[in-house]
C-alpha cells in the first residue's frame, strides 16, 4: 500500500496513540463526548462577486435553522450549534449579520478565519484587531476577556505559524505569540491532513509554546490534563486524524471533514469518536467543512449535517455516554472546566432554536 503523503510527520504519533488506546481498553469508558462543527466559511470562494456571496450566506440562513430543528437533541436537550469561522478579508456586514442572527437564536456562532501571505506583523495585528472589534461592537459576536474580544482562530491554507516549507501564506514565525496577545483563546486549524503543515502531535488537546526564531512551534506541546495548569502560549484544539479503513476499496485519511464525496456514515461516526482527543473520560470531537461552496452545502443540506449529528447521538447511546453539541467557544469552556476539575455539563441547560 502506498504511504499517504507526509505521513512521516504524524504517523509515529498515530501508531503510539493507537497502541496506547488498545492497552487501555479495560479503563473506565467514555463519560461524555463534546462535538463542535467548525466551518472554514468563505462566501467569496473562487473570487465570487458580492451578490453570489450574499446568496451563499442567505441559503445557510434559511436551511440551517430547519436542519437544527430536525436533528436529535444532545444529552442536555440542546440542538446542534454550528460555528462559522469567517474570513476577515471577506467581511461585509450583509454577510455576517445573518450568521449573527442565528447566533442570537442559539444555533450558531462566529469566530475568526484569516488568509495572509507575508504582509507583515503590523498588518496581521491591525486586521485581527479591527475585525474582532467589528464582530463584537457591530454584530454582538465574540466575548470580552481582559477588556478585549476573545476569539477562536483558523488559519487560511493551514499555514499557521509560517509552517509551509516554502514560507507562503503566512510569514510570521511569532504568529502564536501574536494570537495569544490579541486575545485568541484557542486555535482550531488542525488537522491539515497530508499537508506539510500538519503537526506531529495529533489527536491531543495541548498547549504550544512559540519560538519566534522558528516556524511551526505548534508541532509539539504539553497535553491538557485534569488538575493541570496552563502550560504554553496557545491552546490547540485539533480534529481527528488517522486512517479510515472502511467505506472505500483502499484505506484513506480521516480528518473529520464532511463534504461532497465525503459524507457522514455510521463507520465514520464511530471512527471520529475513536480518534477524538481525550482528557480523562471526555472526548472532544471537532468536525469541519467548507460550507460556503455549493458542491458542499448541497450535500450538507440534503442530509449531510443531519446525518452527522444524528449518527453521533446514536453512537454515544451505544457506548452509554452523554453527548453535548457545542460551539467552538463552548468547547473551550468545557476543556478549561475539566482542566480545573469542574463538571462542565452542568452549564448546558435546555434551549431550542
Amino acid at each position: 500500500m502506498k504511504l499517504i503523503r507526509n505521513s512521516q510527520i504524524w504517523g509515529p504519533s498515530y501508531v503510539r496513540q493507537r497502541l496506547r488506546r488498545m492497552a487501555q481498553r479495560d479503563n473506565p469508558p467514555l463519560q461524555r463526548i463534546w462535538v463542535t462543527f467548525a466551518d472554514h466559511f468563505e462566501p467569496r470562494w473562487l473570487g465570487a462577486d458580492w451578490a453570489t456571496a450574499r446568496s451563499r450566506v442567505a441559503v445557510w440562513h434559511v436551511e440551517w435553522p430547519e436542519i437544527a430543528k430536525r436533528c436529535k437533541s444532545d444529552s442536555g436537550g440542546n440542538a446542534p450549534r454550528y460555528t462559522f469561522f469567517f474570513p476577515q478579508e471577506e467581511y461585509d456586514p450583509r454577510l455576517v449579520e445573518p450568521l449573527a442572527e442565528m447566533a442570537r437564536r442559539g444555533i450558531a456562532d462566529v469566530e475568526v478565519h484569516l488568509h495572509h501571505d507575508g504582509e507583515g506583523r503590523l498588518n496581521f495585528i491591525e486586521r485581527i484587531t479591527e475585525f474582532c472589534d467589528v464582530l463584537y461592537s457591530r454584530h454582538g459576536l465574540l466575548r470580552l476577556r481582559g477588556g478585549k474580544p476573545a476569539f477562536g482562530f483558523i488559519h487560511g491554507n493551514w499555514a499557521l505559524n509560517n509552517s509551509r516549507p516554502d514560507g507562503r501564506w503566512c510569514g510570521l514565525n511569532d504568529e502564536i505569540q501574536i494570537l495569544r496577545d490579541l486575545g485568541c483563546y484557542a486555535d482550531f486549524t488542525m488537522p491539515s491532513g497530508d499537508s506539510p503543515t500538519q503537526a506531529r502531535l495529533i489527536n491531543t488537546i495541548y498547549y504550544c509554546t512559540d519560538d519566534p526564531a522558528r516556524p511551526k512551534s505548534y508541532d509539539q506541546g504539553i497535553p491538557v490534563e485534569p488538575g493541570g495548569s496552563v502550560n504554553g502560549d496557545l491552546l490547540m484544539i485539533p480534529g481527528p486524524l488517522g486512517i479510515r479503513w472502511k467505506d472505500r476499496f483502499l484505506p484513506r485519511l480521516e480528518t473529520g471533514e464532511v463534504a461532497a464525496g465525503n459524507p457522514a456514515t455510521p463507520y465514520r461516526a464511530k471512527r471520529w469518536i475513536d480518534l477524538a482527543p481525550r482528557i480523562g473520560n471526555d472526548a472532544f470531537l471537532k468536525l469541519y467543512s467548507h460550507g460556503a461552496q455549493e458542491q458542499n452545502y448541497t450535500v450538507l443540506f440534503r442530509d449531510g449535517l443531519e446525518s452527522a449529528f444524528n449518527l453521533l447521538v446514536d453512537e454515544a447511546g451505544r457506548r452509554g455516554c452523554a453527548i453535548y453539541f457545542v460551539s467552538a467557544w463552548q468547547m473551550y469552556l468545557a476543556i478549561d472546566a475539566i482542566r480545573r476539575q469542574f463538571d462542565p455539563s452542568r452549564s448546558f441547560t435546555r434551549h431550542k432554536p
